[in-house]
C-alpha cells in the first residue's frame, strides 16, 4: 500500500503494519515520517530497536535476517531499521531484501516491525524486484519536495501547530509568500525558522514586519525548478532562482545544459506539430515528462518556427559564452548571458498565457 506523507498519521491510528518503506528527497518529511512510525511502534510495545546501515559492497545481509529471526532477551517485540542511504542495495542486497520480505514480514508479522529508509529513487530503482517486494509486503511512503505553490499553505499549517497565524486576507497571503520565497527548496531551514518565530513571539497573529525581521533568506534552488519556473512564465521567481544558483556556486555550464535540453525538447515538439502530428504525440516526441509535459503543452502550440529557432540560436551562443568564448552582441560574462537567454524564454512562456506571440523577429 502506498501513502502520502499527510496520510501517515491516520494510517498509524488504524494499526501498525509489519513493514514500512520511506523513500524520497525531502529530509524533513522523511525524518518526521520515521519519527511517527517509531513513536507508534514504541507505544505498541516494540521496545528493542536494531539499526542496520547499508554501506559498501560487503554489508552483512545475513546479519539482518538473523537479527530479525532471533528471539529477544529483553522484549517480545523488536523494531528493525534498515537504512540504505545510497539507494542501491546491490545484487546480494536485492536477493536479501526479497528473502526478508518472504521470511520475516510474512512469518513474524506480530513480533517484528521493519522500517526501511531510502533516498529518492530513479525510475529503474522504483521498478526493481527488491523494491517491488518491499512495496508488496508493507506500506510505502514517498516523500517529495514540496512544490512552490503548496509552500504557503504548508507554512500556515505549521504556524497553526504552534498556535500562531498570519493576518487574514491579502495581507496574510503576502506574509506567507514572503516567507515561502525565503525558504523555498529547504524545508529543514523552514522548520528552523518556524521554531524561531515560536521562540520570538507569543501565540497569536504575526505581522509581516515580525516575519520579515525574523526569517533569514535560506532558500535553496535547483536547476530543474528553475526550468519549471521559466516555462511557467514566472519571471520574478525564475530570475530570483537564477541569482540564487549563482550565489550558491552552481556551475553556469550545468544551468545552460538543463535549459538547453528544454529548448531542444521544444524544438522537437514543434517539428512534430509542423509535420501534422496532434499535440499529445508532439509532446511525446519532445520527450518530456511530469510537470514540464504540462508546461510545454501550453507553450508549444503558440510559438512560431522563427521563435523556436531564435531560442535555439541563443542556446548555441550561451553555450560558447559559458565555455569561455565571446559574442559581439551578447554579454561576455556567463551569468549575464544566461540571464538574457532566460528572459527570452520567459517572454515566450508569458506570451502563451495570453495567446500572443512573443520574440518578434
Amino acid at each position: 500500500m502506498q501513502l502520502r506523507a499527510d496520510q501517515l498519521d491516520a494510517a498509524l491510528a488504524r494499526g501498525l503494519k509489519s513493514l514500512y518503506t520511506i523513500h524520497g528527497d525531502e529530509p524533513l518529511l522523511a525524518q518526521e515520517a520515521g519519527d511517527a512510525i517509531r513513536a507508534a511502534a514504541r507505544a505498541a510495545g516494540f521496545i528493542e530497536r536494531k539499526v542496520f546501515t547499508v554501506s559498501g559492497a560487503h554489508f552483512d545481509w545475513a546479519g539482518v535476517l538473523g537479527a530479525a529471526q532471533a528471539m529477544s532477551l529483553f522484549a517480545d517485540k523488536q523494531l528493525i531499521e534498515i537504512r540504505i542511504p545510497g539507494g542501491k542495495p546491490g545484487k546480494e542486497g536485492s536477493d536479501a531484501l526479497q528473502r526478508y520480505c518472504e521470511r520475516v514480514c510474512a512469518r513474524l508479522p506480530d513480533d517484528v516491525l521493519t522500517l526501511v529508509t531510502l533516498p529518492r529513487l530513479d525510475y529503474q530503482q522504483s521498478k526493481a524486484a527488491w523494491f517491488n517486494a518491499l512495496d508488496a509486503a508493507g506500506t510505502t511512503l514517498r516523500v517529495e519536495t514540496l512544490a512552490r505553490h503548496a509552500l504557503p499553505a504548508w507554512l500556515a499549517q505549521r504556524l497553526a501547530r504552534q498556535q500562531q497565524r498570519v493576518a487574514a486576507g491579502e495581507a496574510g497571503q503576502r506574509t506567507l509568500a514572503f516567507f515561502a520565497d525565503r525558504v523555498e527548496g529547504n524545508l529543514l531551514a523552514a522548520h528552523q525558522e518556524l521554531q524561531k518565530l515560536a521562540l520570538l513571539h507569543p501565540a497569536g497573529e504575526l505581522s509581516y514586519e515580525q516575519v520579515e525581521a525574523a526569517v533569514l533568506n535560506v532558500a535553496r534552488y535547483d536547476v530543474t525548478k528553475l526550468a519549471e519556473a521559466v516555462w511557467a512564465g514566472q519571471t520574478a521567481r525564475a530570475l530570483r532562482m537564477l541569482d540564487g544558483l549563482r550565489a550558491e556556486g552552481e556551475a553556469a555550464v550545468m544551468v545552460h545544459w538543463t535549459l538547453a535540453e528544454d529548448v531542444r525538447a521544444l524544438a522537437r515538439g514543434h517539428a512534430a506539430l509542423q509535420a501534422g502530428k496532434p499535440l499529445p504525440l508532439a509532446i511525446k516526441d519532445a520527450r518530456v515528462w511530469g510537470t514540464k509535459e504540462k508546461l510545454l503543452e501550453r507553450v508549444l502550440p503558440l510559438l512560431a518556427g522563427h521563435q523556436v529557432a531564435r531560442l535555439l540560436d541563443a542556446a548555441g551562443i550561451c553555450d560558447g559564452i559559458v565555455k569561455g568564448l565571446k559574442h559581439p552582441q551578447w554579454p561576455h560574462e556567463p551569468w549575464a548571458a544566461l540571464r538574457r537567454w532566460v528572459l527570452q524564454m520567459l517572454q515566450a512562456a508569458a506570451a502563451s498565457k495570453t495567446g500572443r506571440l512573443a520574440l518578434r523577429p
